[in-house]
């Protein structure tokens, strides 16, 4: 049951967005395949493109949003540096006064499939940063595969100011957690849902975190698996196909974190139709798009976009046959 309560001064969500009491399932960002995190402390102004960045990171910028590419700006918790600490930081040339000669610390993640990875390099020049490499699944030239996970907490105050109050302290407390694995970063999608985290390689979304959540999902994440609370979903995954692995989750108990898999669906008006196989098994789901409404009226004007669950049935051999010759002009997923 949903509540509504006094905001934060500054906040124009629902209380509820950041205390878990609205769906959150089914909402990460879809267009988040590929993934480049370029250490900058700052300042982050409303967007990355709008930020004042060095030459070579402005250029990357503009090259990763040709190839479909999310570019993140990242800092160690507590790193943060504001425009009066850094006053000179007003043009691209400027933004990094004090840090000639420094290379860039960059990690990309490819976060497609069963076998995402993870990689770390540091470059004088990010033009020789290869882009198209990671887009192709290929760990670019003087990057090198991490075996450790990374955990990004969205911090981004000029885009929100809730990510800020909420992801700050949130950021402190894991990066205390899990040393070195841990980053503040640039918006990520959700703002509605802080603190937001981000799970990578396998661009797993958190919302609505509080410190003791946020974690045990990192926690899971390194065992290999999912926890189905306040779980957004799959980065660069449609939202139906992020609900029925959602609706599979919560009635088979299966949270390794490939442990579910959609092989087929096809988009009906509001409703889609998708096979998703887990533990052997293979279930037919179909969800409808809806919208969550919460009850604060005009004062957060705002609808919330979720799915229901229409039917799930496990499929024997020969329905799952049928299912996939009945959905010849669905997408197939591998």
């Amino acid at each position: 049951m949903f509540e509504s309560a006094p905001r934060a001064r500054g906040c124009d969500h629902p209380t509820g967005c950041h205390t878990g009491s609205v769906p959150l399932f089914a909402s990460a960002t879809v267009g988040a395949r590929y993934w480049v995190l370029v250490e900058h402390p700052g300042p982050w102004a409303r967007s990355v493109a709008e930020s004042a960045l060095p030459e070579s990171l402005a250029d990357l910028v503009r090259r990763a949003e040709e190839l479909g590419v999310r570019v993140q700006l990242i800092r160690r918790p507590g790193e943060r540096r504001s425009r009066r600490a850094n006053p000179v930081a007003g043009t691209a040339s400027e933004a990094t006064a004090g840090d000639a000669g420094k290379p860039f610390h960059v990690l990309v993640a490819y976060a497609v499939g069963d076998r995402p990875w993870l990689a770390e390099g540091r470059f004088a020049d990010l033009r020789d940063l290869d882009l198209r490499s990671l887009v192709h699944g290929v760990v670019p030239e003087s990057c090198i595969l991490r075996d450790e996970p990374v955990f990004l907490v969205c911090t981004h105050a000029k885009r929100n100011a809730c990510c800020a109050r909420i992801g700050l302290p949130l950021a402190r407390a894991l990066g205390a957690e899990l040393p070195g694995l841990v980053w503040e970063t640039s918006h990520v999608g959700g703002d509605r849902y802080a603190a937001n985290l981000v799970c990578l390689p396998h661009g797993l979304y958190y919302g609505s975190m509080s410190q003791a959540a946020a974690i045990a999902a990192a926690s899971a994440y390194r065992r290999g698996e999912v926890v189905l609370d306040r779980f957004r979903g799959r980065a660069g995954i449609p939202e139906p196909l992020q609900a029925a692995e959602h609706f599979v989750r919560s009635l088979t108990g299966e949270l390794s974190v490939g442990g579910v898999a959609v092989e087929s669906s096809r988009p009906d008006g509001d409703a889609t139709e998708i096979v998703v196989s887990s533990g052997g098994a293979r279930y037919r789901v179909v969800v409808e798009r809806t919208v969550f409404t919460p009850p604060c009226g005009t004062a957060c004007a705002e609808t919330i976009t979720t799915y229901r669950l229409a039917s799930l049935d496990r499929l024997d051999p020969d329905q799952y046959a049928l299912a996939f010759s009945s959905s010849g002009s669905g997408e197939h997923h591998g």
